[in-house]
């Protein structure tokens, strides 16, 4: 399992240009499904990105979680980030999760954030998206598990 995080001060994501899902303050979770994750992943990543502490105290430290800002998630399937381009020009994406097996990880992932207790949104599965962000910081970290 991986994700691409990044904190924002907002962010959407769009299907043939209607919004589906949006945040203010938060993270952008782009996910990506191997073949062989489980529960055990997917609660472990849960855990992981609602207590990050990336969010600045009173004294500009990344002290804060999510929870202490008010913040959520958008949460966006992406398996390109199984993409593996060692060879060729073309990425090979054999170590990607197959569909039907990477949607029920999505919506098992999705539900065990949501069980965290912060506010969730999330892109549409397998869907051609739009995904726009004002990244603050820059703050993005690479979750692997």
């Amino acid at each position: 399992m991986k994700v691409v995080l990044q904190r924002v001060s907002r962010a959407s994501v769009s299907i043939n240009g209607e919004t589906v899902g949006s945040i203010g303050v938060g993270y952008l979770v782009l996910v990506g499904f191997t073949q062989g994750d489980g529960e055990t992943q997917l609660q472990w990543m849960a855990d992981k990105i609602v207590g990050l502490r990336l969010f600045a105290d009173d004294q500009g430290k990344m002290n804060r979680d999510l929870g202490e800002v008010g913040g959520a998630l958008l949460v966006v399937s992406q398996f390109t980030l199984y993409g593996d381009t060692r060879k060729g020009r073309r990425p090979s994406f054999v170590h990607a999760a197959a569909p039907d097996e990477a949607t029920t990880l999505y919506v098992q992932f999705v539900g065990a954030l949501r069980a965290c207790g912060v506010p969730v949104e999330t892109g549409s599965f397998g869907a051609m998206m739009d995904v726009e962000l004002v990244n603050d910081g820059p703050v993005t970290l690479i979750l692997d598990r």
